[in-house]
């Protein structure tokens, strides 16, 4: 079974919807994974995130529809995805952590130079971004309709009754670091790192 998920699935707050994510697979033209870890954002209330300080030109994507991608550069070096949610003007997003590659691994292995196991192809954020041929340009995809060739769907696994859980990860100290908004698929293959705590 394949089914896209539609529009109102996002309609949620990004705590409520960040562990529904998990088990969903993400597709880019030949290339999926499984979503096996994501972190939660929840908008300006949340230090932690791109939004706590209001609406710039960089993260304006995130105060828009449910359903797009908001992608950002993080570092200067990496490309990071992040599905929006909530209402539009919420702000809210889930961070893409972790993901198990499932085809066009070989593109994958291409993207992704001095990379040899396939668990290390799309754990982290940046990784996964790689992995998938993900960047910039992507920022405001529409995931529902399929825009650029990206969409997430449910192939019929289920999300885990009971998901591995911590605080988020490389956050600074009193900016969000102690919120357990991090979920992820226990012992599976492209989760980034050990629970931190």
């Amino acid at each position: 079974m394949r089914r896209r998920l539609p529009r109102r699935f996002y309609r949620r707050d990004s705590r409520e919807l960040a562990p529904l994510l998990l088990n969903k697979v993400l597709v880019h033209g030949k290339r999926s994974v499984r979503v096996v870890e994501v972190e939660a954002y929840a908008g300006a209330e949340d230090p932690g995130s791109h939004a706590f300080r209001g609406m710039r030109p960089r993260n304006a994507t995130m105060f828009g529809p449910p359903g797009h991608l908001y992608v950002y550069r993080s570092y200067g070096m990496h490309w990071c995805a992040n599905i929006v949610c909530g209402d539009e003007g919420w702000a809210s997003a889930v961070l893409l952590r972790g993901a198990t590659p499932l085809t066009g691994i070989e593109e994958m292995y291409a993207s992704r130079p001095g990379i040899v196991r396939d668990r290390d192809l799309a754990a982290g954020p940046g990784r996964l971004c790689q992995a998938l041929g993900i960047d910039g340009t992507f920022d405001g995809t529409d995931i529902v309709k399929g825009s650029d060739g990206v969409l997430l769907y449910d192939d019929g696994t289920a999300p885990p009754d009971d998901p591995g859980v911590s605080t988020r990860i490389g956050l600074s100290p009193g900016k969000g670091d102690q919120s357990p908004w991090r979920y992820y698929v226990r012992g599976a293959i492209g989760v980034s790192r050990a629970p931190s705590r």
